[in-house]
């Protein structure tokens, strides 16, 4: 196989040509975005602005016909059996939030069970705790091995009592762990339970294939996959988004309203009340289209390659505590110094322009549980070069020396 041409790559990111200067290690949270994305949002506000599926003239025809060819993208990009399985929202938050809300009211009954990993972001905790509390369903929580890799004899255990929903993340979105999760989907199916795949940090590694993966629900953001922000993707088989009870209520999502009483959409549009993010959409669609004229398994090897570089490199600077295993690992590392705050080594390496995430990572009961008080972490893209990792090396070794004298 080639090498990754990482050079010919940054140069499609106007970001690093505006700040040459920056090294920027925050990809978990947001993506760059190529000019490619840039020109298609700008291109639909320029010359095509208008709502969807509502106006009778030309532009709004256009705009409609614009939009639902994202949501052709998308559903070709996952292998989505069918477009009206491919649901619109504005990140993988509220797809979360949406399938909690729905099926607690159509599916989930008091004393039922729902089982979650201790890896999760708050996105696939909190939403399930606000129900839960209110209408008695039970959370249980699968615990960490001693490598901080997911225990799957107690995931197996856990399955035995029988949970009506098992939701978990594709990649952890703190340690870069990634989760078997064809495995994981396989069993709880055998154990007749609604599967729910949170894929924030897991659509930028690979593409899913829905029809392989087998999963009821699989969420994502646009902006982990160089779209937009504001964007976001809920997957559902038809079966399975039929029993959601749309958490928004408005236009577009109505058959017939009155006084009395309301009938919904039919899908997609019964779970996308309102005007949605038309322009995040065609940005989205933009990013896809793009990202699959590039050879991905290129782009899995070069991020490897960057992992390699630096986890060798931080275990020979000394008081640094990795808490990312190296295996199994789609390229995040969270790392404390010593018994240093994470915000003041994060702020260190600012001062030299290297971009980090510091903090808990949306993740406090995994902090919890690791006995930690937050982490920095350091996750890598494809634009990321060698010479990224050297620098953020040699800055953590000076933030060593400082924080340590």
């Amino acid at each position: 196989m080639p090498a990754f041409d990482v050079q010919q790559f940054r140069q499609q990111f106007t970001f690093f040509q505006q700040q040459p200067d920056w090294v920027y290690l925050d990809n978990a949270a947001t993506m760059h975005k190529p000019q490619v994305v840039i020109e298609a949002v700008t291109r639909f506000y320029q010359q095509y602005n208008s709502n969807v599926h509502r106006g009778a003239h030309q532009l709004s025809q256009q705009a409609t016909a614009l939009f639902e060819q994202a949501r052709n993208t998308v559903a070709s990009y996952i292998n989505a059996q069918h477009l009206h399985e491919v649901i619109f929202c504005s990140g993988a938050t509220a797809a979360l939030n949406q399938i909690a809300f729905g099926l607690m009211h159509t599916v989930l009954q008091p004393g039922d069970r729902i089982l979650l990993t201790q890896l999760e972001h708050h996105a696939n905790i909190v939403p399930w705790q606000l129900h839960c509390q209110r209408f008695g369903v039970i959370i249980d929580v699968v615990p960490l091995t001693t490598d901080h890799q997911l225990d799957m004899l107690a995931y197996q255990q856990l399955l035995q009592l029988k949970p009506k929903v098992v939701s978990f993340s594709h990649i952890s979105n703190v340690l870069g762990h990634i989760q078997p999760v064809a495995e994981m989907v396989a069993l709880a199916k055998a154990a007749g339970a609604i599967t729910v795949v949170d894929g924030a940090q897991g659509i930028v590694y690979q593409q899913p294939d829905m029809q392989q993966l087998d999963c009821d629900f699989y969420v994502f953001s646009g902006h982990k996959l160089y779209g937009p922000t504001g964007i976001g993707v809920l997957y559902g088989k038809t079966t399975q988004l039929t029993r959601l009870t749309p958490i928004f209520a408005g236009g577009e999502m109505i058959d017939s309203v009155s006084f009395v009483n309301t009938t919904f959409n039919k899908l997609p549009f019964r779970l996308e009340a309102g005007t949605p993010n038309i322009a995040g959409a065609i940005g989205l669609s933009a990013a896809i289209e793009w990202l699959q004229k590039i050879n991905n398994k290129q782009i899995v090897q070069h991020k490897l390659l960057l992992l390699k570089e630096f986890y060798n490199g931080l275990t020979a600077i000394k008081g640094i505590d990795i808490l990312s295993s190296s295996v199994h690992n789609a390229g995040i590392v969270a790392l404390n110094v010593d018994s240093e705050h994470p915000a003041d080594v994060a702020e260190l390496l600012n001062q030299q322009k290297i971009a980090v995430r510091s903090g808990q990572h949306c993740a406090m009961p995994l902090f919890s549980y690791l006995a930690r008080p937050g982490a920095i972490r350091c996750s890598f893209a494809a634009y990321n070069t060698l010479d990224d990792v050297n620098r953020c090396l040699l800055a953590l070794e000076q933030a060593v020396e400082i924080l340590t004298a």
